[in-house]
Formats: structure tokens, sequence, C-alpha cells
């Protein structure tokens, strides 16, 4: 089992920046690809941004130039800079892992992140 928690996330000013975190703990595995999603109220989970296993990176144009998905491979985290935020940012933010556990494939998620964004 491999488990994803995700922090970082709280209350800041339109222009402001959060970083969040999402650590992955548990048995050993081997990332494919880490994203990041958000869900508003009342809408789907949207894509955000994603980090490969060779370090590519690829953003929803809604927050391309804004926010930056990075991560640290001794630390087994995946980061999300979120700076210029707007209020259409408010969203529960949840990281997404692909990857394989002793061959098997891994789909997790975690337990999501309330960023709130007010103007």
């Amino acid at each position: 089992q491999v488990r994803l928690v995700e922090s970082g996330g709280g209350l800041v000013h339109g222009g402001g920046s959060l970083r969040l975190s999402c650590a992955a703990s548990g048995r050993r595995f081997s990332l494919l690809a880490m994203n990041w999603y958000r869900q508003s109220p009342g809408t789907g989970r949207n894509w955000v941004a994603r980090i490969t296993n060779t370090d590519t990176t690829d953003y929803a144009d809604a927050v391309k130039g804004r926010f930056t998905v990075s991560r640290d491979n001794a630390k087994n985290t995946v980061y999300l800079q979120m700076d210029d935020l707007k209020p259409e940012d408010t969203a529960v933010y949840y990281c997404n892992l692909i990857g394989k556990a002793n061959g098997q494939p891994l789909y997790n998620w975690g337990q999501g992140t309330q960023v709130t964004v007010f103007s």
C-alpha cells in the first residue's frame, strides 16, 4: 500500500502564493507520473499539472505560468508551487500517483487539501 498525504493548503489573498506538498509513504514503488487535480464545489475534478519520472512537466492552460510542479525524490514528495493565485483557483487539490509496485500498477489519490483564495 502506498499512501499519499497532501498538505500546504490554506486561505490566501488574491495575488498570493501557496506551496502544496504530496508525500508518498508505504511500500516501495516506481513513479511514472504524479498529477495534481482540483475540484470546486459542484464541479468535477479537473487536471491541473503533471510531473513524470523524467521530470517532464505539463500544465493546464488555466494555471500555466503561475503554477510550478517539482519533486524531491529523496523525500518521496511532489510539490505544487502556486503563485499569483486568483479566486477561481479556490478548490480542493488532490495529488494522484501513477506508478508500479512489485510489478503491479498503482493509481492512488491523496485525501485532498483545501485552497481558498479571497479577493
